[in-house]
């Protein structure tokens, strides 16, 4: 469609308005196209198809008909960027997938450090000599939105919230002029777009100007002004703010898409949506380094604010096979910028207490604004780091925020010395209850020598209330002070005895703000396992850890029966977890308290819809076998061969060596298979493969028979059994994974 000359024609057609529905109905359905392609013209694609009085025109004939016929506004008409009736409250919307944070790269070698990652994740993927390549793109500085098309009509956005659970803002994105209400082209039938709202330095002046005029408050900086006008529970507001959006990648989605990430955002960008015009693909890391390192330098001559670059492999299937870990994937990487520094005087050095006894500094400051934020505390991470950069309280220091997020002294300004400044001299005792506080060989952390502060109790009584843990409705920092230092709270189980009457004496309780957190308190007894694992403080067991270990066990007793070599065998707990779990359940106090828990009715077993870790199966048709994959195969991709062996028992790795059991390989393998030959190792190709996995073929048939044993005499068979107090292998594997 030819929407200028559509739009000239529409012209003479708006006036008078239709004396008859069906006429409007006609006309409307003729306006709402011609309208939505003027608006992605201007906005989106920089260019005016016809003047700003005749868009008007036609925009305000569309909204006549609309207003005057309601029935006829569809949910992707143009006139929903004027907003509409205000809301009373956002609903909470859970995403069908999580969206994930980004871990971070703050220089050049972390950059690299991450690719070695991906390479060894890919080992037994990639050819020999192969790099994956990557895709990067500007990190805008905004507000994470997912945007549901439904036959290409815009449905639903949510804000990334947590991760899990995000806003409904549908009807203040809706108002976001840059992004289509339709979409074009051919999108999938459900798609769900992942992308930043954002408000350009411009447009931030601009408002800024205009809340000045009017006597209100300016906004901080355009971040805080995305934020802010996305959450405005009155649409109009956000109509008004002028903000923009870029998407960044694709999430559940019913129908096909490219298999490369780069080839993703061309399909996103041709259905209207707007990306990046700043990305690109490398062949290898060291060109996306220079890619960053040059954006940091430019950043400034941007009209909106970027923290860093997104770096991600690109082909689709290279990233399922990585995967992720904890709430971050493993094939993307956010390198950040240097952080934004200024300068200011440390007042005092404050020492709070962890909830697990450790002792952390924190620096008191003159606030002063960093990058838009006004910081007055920030972190000195430990005794060491202070006294390695001479910190003293008095010092003029240089403030970042690390990260662009989380504010951080870097050092001293030690011309500005004038001597009054007092050195720093590492506590002896606990600020909070006095007791005596040691450093651990090998750690750079000082902690408390015995349990019992009430501080210390403080932080675990909030942590084992938040919300990855078993997320206690009602009972956050404030009210957890207030527990401990009332003393209705002497440990974590005591919690689960609280009551009406001890909680209404209590200042700011009255009866719905008691019935709320008893409520919360009760709905607690009955979360997963492993939340309460994670709940529980022990050092080195995050989420992660926790959901690996109560897959493996089917109880806390379970768990606390277990050895260090037993839980050394669980893939991602090493000897540094495995220890502190053991020595956890080996304290008294600790085992006390789980009996506590179990008496107030608070869940210790694994819960039917927590994951369960499968034992090996012996009778696998790979099972124990190393196979290194190399060459092109003729159906199967490599992750999908990977998949497929690692399902079948086996294990993929990426070099062949003398303990490789089989090489697959296809049309132009490369050394892998002639070290394979060298070593002779049995090599296969994909029909074999193929009839390993579905059983008509065993590896007996594939791989060399032994040597003949020599058999032992009759009278030795006894001597040639294990004796029973060793144990075989079946009991080990009993012990590891009987409560699975």
């Amino acid at each position: 469609m030819d929407v200028a000359r559509a739009a000239l024609g529409l012209l003479d057609r708006i006036s008078p308005p239709p004396a008859t529905e069906e006429a409007a109905a006609a006309l409307a359905a003729e306006l709402r196209p011609v309208v939505r392609g003027l608006a992605r013209a201007y906005y989106t694609d920089g260019q005016s198809l016809v003047g700003d009085t005749q868009y008007d025109r036609l925009f305000g004939a569309l909204r006549d008909l609309e207003a005057a016929h309601p029935a006829l506004r569809t949910p992707d008409s143009p006139t929903h960027r004027v907003g509409g009736a205000p809301l009373d409250r956002f609903e909470k919307v859970r995403h069908p997938v999580p969206l994930l944070s980004l871990g971070n790269a703050f220089d050049a070698d972390d950059l690299r450090a991450w690719y070695e990652r991906v390479l060894k994740g890919l080992d037994g993927v990639l050819d020999e000599g192969e790099r994956p390549a990557l895709a990067a793109e500007l990190k805008i500085d905004g507000l994470a939105l997912a945007l549901t098309y439904e036959d290409g009509v815009l449905v639903r956005a949510a804000t990334r919230g947590n991760g899990r659970v995000g806003e409904d803002v549908t009807p203040n994105v809706r108002t976001v002029r840059a992004l289509p209400l339709r979409l074009a082209d051919t999108p999938p039938a459900r798609v769900e777009v992942r992308g930043e709202a954002y408000m350009r330095r411009s447009t931030f002046e601009a408002l800024n100007e205009r809340l000045a005029e009017a006597g209100e408050k300016p906004l901080a900086n355009p971040r805080n002004g995305a934020v802010g006008s996305l959450r405005q529970l009155d649409p109009t507001v956000t109509a008004g703010r002028g903000l923009d959006f870029w998407a960044y990648g694709v999430g559940p989605a019913e129908g096909d898409l490219p298999a490369r990430h780069s080839a993703v955002l061309d399909a996103v960008a041709s259905w209207g949506v707007p990306v990046s015009p700043e990305r690109a693909v490398f062949d290898d890391v060291e060109a996306a380094v220079q890619f960053c390192q040059a954006w940091a330098g430019r950043r400034d001559s941007l009209d909106y604010e970027i923290d860093g670059v997104v770096v991600k492999v690109d082909r689709l299937d290279y990233q399922g096979v990585l995967g992720q870990v904890a709430t971050a994937p493993r094939w993307a990487v956010a390198f950040k910028f240097p952080a934004r520094e200024a300068t200011t005087r440390l007042l005092d050095i404050e020492h709070n207490v962890g909830r697990t006894g450790v002792i952390k500094p924190l620096a008191i400051l003159d606030p002063v604004d960093v990058g838009g934020v006004t910081v007055s505390k920030a972190t000195l991470h430990n005794a060491d780091y202070i006294t390695s950069r001479d910190v003293r309280r008095g010092d003029l220091v240089v403030v970042k925020r690390a990260g662009d997020v989380i504010p951080a002294v870097v050092g001293p300004v030690v011309e500005a010395r004038d001597g009054t400044e007092e050195p720093y001299a590492p506590p002896t005792t606990c600020p909070a209850c006095g007791e005596p506080v040691e450093r651990a060989e090998g750690e750079v952390d000082l902690r408390h020598v015995s349990g019992g502060c009430p501080a210390q109790l403080t932080r675990a009584v909030e942590h084992f209330a938040s919300r990855n843990a078993l997320d206690v409705d009602g009972l956050g920092k404030k009210i957890a002070v207030l527990l401990v230092e009332t003393g209705l709270v002497g440990d974590l189980p005591d919690l689960y005895a609280l009551t009406a009457e001890d909680l209404m004496p209590l200042e700011g309780f009255k009866e719905k703000k008691v019935q709320n957190l008893l409520t919360g308190i009760e709905a607690a007894r009955h979360r997963p396992l492993a939340r309460l694992l994670f709940g529980l403080g022990i050092r080195h067991v995050g989420e992660t850890v926790a959901r690996d270990l109560v897959a493996h066990h089917a109880s806390l007793d379970a768990l606390a029966a277990a050895t260090g070599e037993e839980l050394e065998a669980i893939d991602g707990v090493g000897p540094v977890v495995a220890e502190s779990v053991v020595a956890w359940f080996s304290d008294d106090e600790n085992r006390r308290a789980v009996e506590r828990l179990r008496e107030r009715g608070v869940n210790l077993e694994r819960l039917p819809d927590e994951p369960v870790a499968t034992p090996p199966d012996e009778a696998a048709p790979l099972a124990g076998v190393t196979v290194v994959l190399t060459g092109t195969l003729p159906t199967l991709t490599r992750p999908e061969a990977k998949v497929q062996i690692e399902a079948a028992g086996g294990k993929v790795t990426g070099s062949v060596s003398k303990k490789t059991g089989l090489v697959v390989a296809g049309e132009a393998a490369g050394s892998k298979l002639a070290k394979a030959e060298e070593l002779g190792v049995p090599t296969v190709g994909e029909p074999t493969l193929l009839a390993l996995l579905d059983g008509t073929a065993t590896l007996a048939d594939v791989l060399p028979a032994p040597p003949d044993a020599e058999e032992a005499p009759a009278d030795d068979a006894a001597a040639a059994a294990p004796p029973d107090d060793e144990g075989g292998a079946g009991e080990e594997q009993g012990d590891l994974f009987g409560a699975a």
